[in-house]
């Protein structure tokens, strides 16, 4: 069994309405990373210097050593950059991703985001890399991580973020049960729930692009001047949209440099300058979500065993268990667990079957308005379909002209008439036989393949969310 477990399609082309409260067309999500004191250093127990996001070019670990310049810049993040950016964000709703270990060496800064009303969220223990970390390790972290969190703020952590994190970490953190959301992802404009197991995970996707740190990273911002044009476009873009969210991520050492700061100060004025924003911590947006858009689950086709999947789609295509059977061994996921993505997994297998297997499913179609119906031995599907047309309520004449028509179209084709009826009415699907009946063979044998995967898709979207 081949299965593909990213989730390529999401919301699809029509996001949920968001629904912000009073009305917003956006939600304004600030997020500050306090990462000042629990970065990479040997004085922390780590093997090497820090060497991620300063203003050393090119930095590299020094294995073993302490690294006095990158410390000093880390310094500056929380002796000089944390006071501007409270001075000038105070009022405002802001999420603080604090790092466990740097909260715990900062005492006033906490105290500050509390007087402030800032949430706090764990942004983990250290600020360290997890890509290569056993998992009982990374579990390990994260448990010492809330309980240190805990102890230093007051209260545990109700958001998550680890950043440089490893492929076990946002399933880690739902496991706990701990988080209303979980923000290790960059994959959306709005929330949007995960399975793990049991567990039904909220979460509140991040930015690399809307973010400071791309004053420290190649091709990324000179100037602040940059960084507001970036920031002013990405709000104006989601603005017209309407019911996203933009989140904003800064970080003390980086965004507090004053050659930077009036940057975000302008940022915070052409927004505030607009009609409609809600000014949001993620811990508002994620309580916001999960009571407007609660999690609903259901049966995902990528899921189900082999017998499970043929019992529920195996008459999809009429009379023809084979399709779903086959279709059952390509490589599905996420993608393949809504109407359209499904559809296109059965419709591979006919479309790539034998001429003499398509006309097999040709002729287990029933004739339209035909002697199967009169008897009621149509399936269920073909029954709600002929109906949805009228074609259960013909008077004697209608049954008597539909009658010869399928006769005509059979005595020709060696198929039956096949049209997806939910697409028509009783006139319009008359009309349709009497000019296809015109078509030569080829013509129509194509033409009736497609009408199946019509009909296949119609009654795909009756049994699945979307």
């Amino acid at each position: 069994m081949q299965r593909y477990p990213r989730d390529m399609i999401g919301y699809g082309a029509e996001p949920p309405a968001a629904n912000w409260p009073n009305g917003a067309k956006i939600a304004v999500q600030i997020v500050l990373n306090y990462e000042e004191g629990g970065e990479n250093n040997i004085l922390h127990g780590d093997a090497s210097s820090e060497a991620f996001l300063s203003e050393i070019v090119g930095a590299a670990q020094w294995p073993g050593q302490r690294h006095w310049n990158m410390e000093s810049i880390y310094e500056y993040g929380s002796r000089a950059g944390f006071w501007r950016l409270h001075r000038l964000m105070k009022d405002l709703p802001i999420t603080v991703y604090g790092v466990a270990t740097a909260l715990a060496r900062s005492p006033e800064q906490v105290a500050a985001m509390k007087e402030a009303g800032w949430e706090i969220a764990s942004h983990g223990l250290k600020w360290i890399e997890y890509k290569d970390a056993p998992e009982d390790v990374e579990r390990a972290d994260m448990a010492e991580a809330i309980r240190l969190h805990t102890e230093v703020v007051g209260e545990p952590p109700r958001g998550w973020y680890t950043g440089r994190c490893s492929d076990n970490t946002v399933r880690l953190a739902a496991e706990t049960g701990q988080f209303a959301y979980v923000a290790d992802t960059y994959a959306d404009d709005v929330p949007y729930w995960s399975e793990f197991g049991e567990a039904d995970q909220l979460i509140v996707p991040y930015t690399l692009d809307a973010n400071d740190m791309r004053f420290a990273t190649p091709q990324g911002f000179n100037s602040g001047a940059q960084f507001f044009d970036y920031l002013k476009s990405s709000f104006d873009a989601l603005y017209r949209e309407g019911g996203r969210m933009l989140s904003i991520g800064l970080h003390c050492r980086l965004i507090g440099r004053p050659g930077r700061v009036e940057a975000l100060r302008q940022f915070i004025e052409y927004a505030q300058s607009h009609a409609d924003v809600w000014f949001a911590t993620r811990e508002q947006i994620a309580d916001h979500w999960a009571a407007t858009h609660p999690h609903q689950r259901f049966a995902r086709p990528s899921q189900m065993d082999r017998a499970t999947f043929v019992e529920n789609y195996g008459s999809v295509f009429e009379h023809s268990p084979w399709i779903a059977e086959r279709a059952f061994d390509l490589e599905l996921g996420p993608a393949h667990d809504t109407s359209v993505g499904l559809h296109n997994a059965l419709a591979r297998m006919f479309r790539s079957a034998s001429e003499e297997e398509r006309l097999g499913v040709l002729k287990a179609h029933p004739d339209l308005a035909g002697k199967l119906a009169a008897a009621k031995q149509l399936t269920a599907e073909s029954t709600a379909e002929q109906a949805s047309a009228g074609l259960d309520v013909l008077s004697d004449d209608e049954r008597a002209e539909f009658t010869k028509l399928n006769a005509d179209y059979m005595a020709k084709f060696g198929f039956p008439f096949i049209i997806a009826v939910r697409d028509h009415d009783k006139a319009s699907i008359r009309i349709a036989m009497q000019v296809r009946v015109l078509n030569d063979r080829d013509t129509e044998f194509k033409e009736s393949c497609r009408q199946v995967e019509r009909i296949a898709l119609h009654r795909l979207k009756d049994v699945l969310p979307r």
